[in-house]
């Protein structure tokens, strides 16, 4: 017997709807139920390595944690990971399909709904509950033709739908009722209903909105949810998420800057740091300086390396990058920060665009050359003296005199990135290397704080069982189960 399914979609990117899926797996999973979640498509470049081998959006990796069940390529069947403003990768049930300008990809829909559909089978035969999460806005009909990803995949398996508006931003009244206004009236019938996420203040000063969006568009009203803070702790689907300002850290010990580039991939490799009371994790958007008091500079993924390296440029972050290596300032390159810290990046099959070689900041001695061959795999081994447990996934291959000096070990004995000769630049291609407790313990002491006294995994499943907990509070579970379908 297929599983039920209910499908969330939102009036906009970043409202919230990863997050209400993430929270509702993990409170029906707490009721024994077999839940899985699943997003059609999702374009992101927060990307997570599944145990079956391939890649999907970080957050049905996190999904599927709430959820308590391994993550699947199944969970997100095509992922769009941007390479240009007008370009991306696309990856199909988790193996790279092919690139894709904006206007070329909307005429492949069509060949990729039987993927999305046959990946949606294989988790709902397998499961009680599927929990589907929609992309972007529900209210974008000039994307509706070929859809995939919203109100087509919805009517193409009659999957019910729950709309969530965004109240934190502003217009959620007119976002809801105006969403009803312009989708097609069959799409507009399999919605039973909407959320309100974000709310700050009293309740009851919102009743009587509640009342005039379900009057005005037919849809019942399914819970007002209070803003939920601790999300912040929490992967973020995408880069909108880099924007919201740090809280405040009055005891903070460390300085840390990451330059925000265009493309940057992974960058929840830095949410460990963020977490700890003794790090001032300071992301920097271009315009902006790097601190001179920055004790630590970190280049993160980039699913664009070479044209990341220009930006680098181009916004004056490598000026300042050089003068906090002239000041004895360390410098850590992950992944496509690795490669740029090299002295050259060559791409002969033209993988990022015209074939050509470009020359790197050079506080590496290493040259990256980049294949069409993608590693996807998980990672463990030793650094500095410490385990590390974390993931590759990247294209190319990096050589030459400072991966004699790497920096560390994987568990086969093989050497993994590089080391300059006075120790103070390293790149690796070890994602999630600060979720490790041990390493980060490691990094922190070797830049001059005390170990960390968090252990990151339990944050994680303590934020995601009050995150399930207060969904639970705002939002009748019952009432959602009797409307999945």
């Amino acid at each position: 017997m297929a599983a039920r399914a209910l499908m969330f979609q939102g009036t906009g990117s970043d409202v919230g709807k990863s997050l209400i899926v993430a929270g509702l797996a993990r409170a029906f999973a707490e009721r024994g139920l077999a839940v899985r979640p699943f997003k059609p498509q999702n374009m992101s470049n927060n990307a997570a390595v599944t145990a079956d081998g391939g890649e999907i959006g970080r957050a049905q990796a996190l999904q599927a944690r709430a959820a308590r069940t391994p993550p699947s390529i199944h969970m997100n069947p095509v992922l769009l990971k941007p390479q240009s403003e007008t370009g991306a990768q696309i990856v199909v049930q988790g193996r790279v399909h092919g690139t894709a300008k904006a206007a070329a990809y909307q005429g492949m829909k069509p060949s990729l709904m039987p993927f999305v559909l046959a990946s949606f089978a294989r988790l709902g035969a397998d499961a009680d509950l599927v929990l589907v999460e929609g992309a972007g806005s529900a209210s974008e009909v000039n994307l509706r033709l070929n859809d995939i990803a919203n109100m087509g995949f919805a009517r193409a398996a009659r999957v019910p739908v729950v709309l969530i508006g965004d109240i934190d931003r502003g217009g959620v009244i007119a976002s809801l009722v105006g969403t009803k206004a312009v989708i097609d009236p069959d799409d507009a019938a399999l919605v039973r209903g909407f959320l309100v996420n974000k709310f700050r203040g009293d309740p009851a000063l919102f009743a009587d909105a509640m009342t005039r969006i379900a009057e005005d568009t037919g849809w019942e009203a399914l819970g007002l949810v209070p803003f939920f803070p601790e999300a912040r702790v929490l992967p973020a689907e995408d880069a909108l998420g880099l924007d919201r300002g740090p809280a405040p850290k009055p005891g903070a010990r460390l300085r840390i800057a990451v330059p925000i580039l265009p493309h940057i991939a992974n960058f929840d490799d830095l949410d460990p740091l963020d977490a700890e009371p003794a790090v001032d994790l300071v992301r920097l958007r271009p315009g902006a300086a790097i601190p001179g008091d920055a004790d630590l500079v970190i280049l993160p993924g980039s699913k664009a390396t070479i044209a990341d390296l220009g930006a680098l440029r181009e916004t004056g972050f490598a000026i300042d990058i050089a003068a906090h290596r002239r000041r004895g300032g360390r410098v850590l390159g992950l992944c496509g920060g690795y490669q740029m810290l090299g002295r050259a990046i060559a791409d002969p099959g033209g993988i990022e665009g015209p074939a050509g070689r470009i020359e790197g900041l050079g506080l590496l001695d290493v040259e990256t050359v980049l294949t069409a061959c993608k590693r996807l795999e998980p990672a463990h081994g030793e650094a500095g003296g410490a385990p590390f447990s974390g993931y590759e996934m990247h294209m190319g291959t990096t050589t030459g005199p400072d991966c004699a000096r790497p920096f560390g070990r994987l568990a086969d004995g093989s050497p993994e990135g590089a080391v300059s000769a006075d120790g103070r630049v390293t790149g690796t291609y070890v994602h999630g290397l600060f979720a490790d407790d041990r390493q980060r313990s490691a990094w922190l002491a070797r830049l001059g704080a005390a170990p960390s006294t968090i252990a990151h995994d339990a944050l994680i499943e303590a934020t995601l069982d009050r995150l399930a907990a207060h969904l639970a509070a705002h939002i009748d579970l019952d009432r959602l189960l009797s409307l999945s379908r």
